[in-house]
């Protein structure tokens, strides 16, 4: 439709105006906090763990619809950062990293963005005249800063350059008479410099508690990389995460979740965004590995959810369990914001639990969630995007593709790679391994026993409401089906 091409423009139009600006960081990859003025240009420096997680799943939905590279190297540029700077080493993901820092070391003196701005004169001095007159055309480097008129009320940046690409390499490559392959190594060893540069300055402050909910968050991310980018290194990023939530955010005795982690466990229990998005990023961690010990976890922590926040009476989940003495009233999110509601997390888990394990009472209580949002959803279904996706995802009868093979093998990989190609929101993959996972599987759909490999090839079952077309074990054959809409 037509309204529905202008917001895909409107939002690709978004998310590429955000990665040339100074809200993304063009040394160090990922994305600060937020931009105080309309060019995405000077930010709040802050970098949030929960920004980098949902603006990589953005990036890559972006890169599906588009295959444009712009896109895929955001995203790339985002999970690099997280990898290098807010990954613990046994595999959790740290909270944030402050907006100021010293402005020297052994000098008391902090400021905001110190980390990160530069003098025209720092970058002149170390790259070299020629190197440093094309990095500055490309990213906006003037003598008296850079700052836009009005954005910098406290004369913070005077003087200082927060960098921002205001010329392409094609403009560059043009503007100085060399090739575009040129310009884009001189850049690429200008930014690599810099880089190391800026790495001999005071860091800003690292939070690195390590928060279940959004290392949920950033488990998805991770596990939509691996699919979407075929590159190994983030579904083991992804994995590490989830096996360290398990190891030392889980209590086993009593399928309870705790909050956070630093050194060692916290003794708050954890939120009810916490199962959520946890259950979320296992669901996307189960797509990207198909192996089923995370579904499996997924659903009894999607149990304990229920047991813990379910609201009897009028349906959606509390924030808090109702076991705190503390709190007397307890809220239910509503409201769509720098974090999903997990409510609205919660509606789109249950249906593609119910999808993949064949519960009936998870699709009943997503309706549940759903018909308690609706009068809000007509009123204003701006404040309740992610909830909108839960409901398309409802009523667009997602499709199921069943593949039989075995998980690691090459052919059952040319297979996943085809589906993973595809920008295709509303399905669930399911993998017929002939064994253990299969036999999980089956408790709950009958259909997926007999899903068998053809001519010992693996062999993809495409379906919708559990009735399959023709199986195929050709790549080729599978990407026309999937491309061919009911």
């Amino acid at each position: 439709s037509d309204s529905g091409k202008r917001a895909l423009e409107m939002n690709l139009f978004t998310l590429k105006k955000m990665a040339a600006g100074g809200i993304h960081d063009h040394l160090g990859g990922g994305f600060h906090r937020y931009s105080v003025d309309g060019f995405w240009h000077v930010p709040h420096f802050e970098k949030m763990l929960y920004d980098q997680a949902q603006l990589t799943a953005l990036y890559l939905d972006a890169f599906q619809i588009t295959r444009e590279p712009i896109y895929e190297k955001a995203a790339r540029d985002i999970i690099e950062y997280v990898r290098r700077d807010m990954t613990d080493k046994a595999g959790g993901f740290y909270s944030a990293e402050d907006a100021d820092s010293l402005v020297e070391t052994g000098k008391p003196e902090h400021a905001e963005g110190a980390y990160y701005v530069w003098k025209k004169d720092e970058i002149d001095n170390a790259l070299g005249k020629t190197a440093a007159e094309i990095f500055n055309y490309c990213y906006g480097v003037e003598a008296k800063g850079n700052a836009p008129e009005g954005s910098d009320p406290r004369a913070e940046f005077r003087g200082k350059n927060i960098l921002t690409q205001l010329h392409s390499l094609d403009d560059a490559a043009r503007k100085f008479k060399l090739s575009v392959t040129e310009v884009e190594t001189m850049v690429a060893e200008s930014r690599q410099k810099l880089f190391n540069l800026r790495a001999k300055r005071p860091r800003p402050h690292l939070d690195d508690k390590i928060i279940t909910a959004w290392n949920g968050l950033m488990i998805s991310a991770c596990a939509r990389a691996y699919q979407v980018l075929d590159e190994p290194a983030f579904l083991e990023a992804a994995t590490r995460a989830a096996s360290f939530l398990r190891d030392k955010l889980y209590r086993i005795d009593s399928r309870e979740l705790i909050r956070s982690y630093r050194q060692a466990a916290s003794d708050v229990r954890g939120f009810v965004d916490d199962y959520a998005f946890l259950i979320q990023g296992l669901l996307d961690l189960y797509e990207a590995s198909l192996d089923t010990q995370w579904l499996k976890w997924a659903n009894q922590l999607q149990e304990k959810q229920d047991a813990l926040f379910w609201d009897a009476q009028s349906g959606g989940y509390f924030s808090v369990s109702g076991s705190d003495p503390n709190i007397l009233l307890r809220m239910k999110e509503d409201y769509d914001g720098a974090e999903p509601s997990p409510n609205s997390v919660s509606a789109l888990n249950l249906l593609r639990l119910a999808q993949i394990l064949g519960n009936r009472q998870f699709s009943q209580r997503a309706e549940t969630i759903l018909k308690l949002f609706s009068g809000k959803l007509s009123e204003g279904p701006a404040s309740l995007p992610q909830m909108l996706v839960a409901l398309d995802f409802h009523l667009e009868k997602p499709r199921q593709i069943v593949l039989a093979g075995q998980r690691d093998a090459a052919d059952t990989r040319a297979m996943r790679r085809i589906v993973n190609r595809q920008y295709m929101p509303n399905k669930i993959v399911l993998l017929a391994d002939g064994s253990t996972g299969q036999e999980f599987l089956s408790n709950g759909l009958e259909f997926i026993r007999t899903a068998k490999m053809m001519d010992g090839k693996a062999t993809a079952y495409v379906c919708e409401n559990f009735v399959c077309k023709l199986p195929t074990n050709d790549p080729a054959k599978l990407a026309e089906l999937l491309a061919s809409r009911k």
